[in-house]
């Protein structure tokens, strides 16, 4: 199965193409994707992806987790960066596919105060090491160990990136795994670098 037929995993862990109430999911999904309020992407490089603007009206929550190694992580402490905060966890193939892609992101947009950060949805300490000792990152990693931040943030599919501009505020969401180095995602990320 490609990314195309597998974009997004629910937070039951199950991938949506994968479970047994696949009809139901994909209903849910559809449903969710014809909300007047949401842009999907059409580009090869986000098949299924949902990309949709932070609601203006909506206040942006506040985030303050443990980082696995480091110090806390706070968002108001990101103030004038571009944060990309993604919602992951090592049994969402589509999760594990995307995150290269967000490394090359930071890579490449370091020079323009861009900051990727991994926050890993309620697994244990020991989940997490093993999928490090199998697939290293270079972005930090946060600990979402009760899952208060995913359920702040509305995330209920993984992955989920949240794009927050220099001003602290969200700028807007994508759900279901996208290639950040492809077209959509320049053409996303690029008005929250000016």
């Amino acid at each position: 199965m490609g990314a195309g037929d597998r974009s997004a995993c629910s937070d039951s862990g199950i991938p949506f193409g994968l479970s047994l109430s696949k009809r139901t999911s994909l209903a849910a999904l559809a449903a969710f994707a014809a909300a007047p309020w949401l842009q999907s992407a059409h580009a090869a490089d986000a098949p299924g992806a949902i990309h949709r603007r932070w609601p203006p009206n909506r206040p942006t929550p506040p985030l303050d987790l443990a980082a696995w190694e480091g110090p806390r992580w706070r968002l108001a402490d990101a103030r004038g960066q571009v944060v990309v905060l993604n919602f992951w966890a090592s049994w969402c193939e589509p999760c594990r596919a995307e995150l290269p892609s967000l490394e090359l992101l930071a890579e490449r947009h370091a020079s323009d105060k861009l900051q990727v950060v991994a926050v890993n949805f309620r697994e244990t300490d020991g989940a997490i090491r093993r999928f490090l000792a199998q697939s290293p990152l270079s972005v930090p990693i946060l600990r979402d160990s009760d899952g208060g931040a995913a359920q702040a943030y509305g995330v209920r599919i993984f992955p989920t990136t949240v794009v927050f501009g220099r001003d602290g505020r969200a700028a807007f969401t994508v759900t279901g795994e996208v290639d950040w180095a492809g077209a959509a995602a320049r053409a996303w990320i690029a008005p929250v670098l000016r």
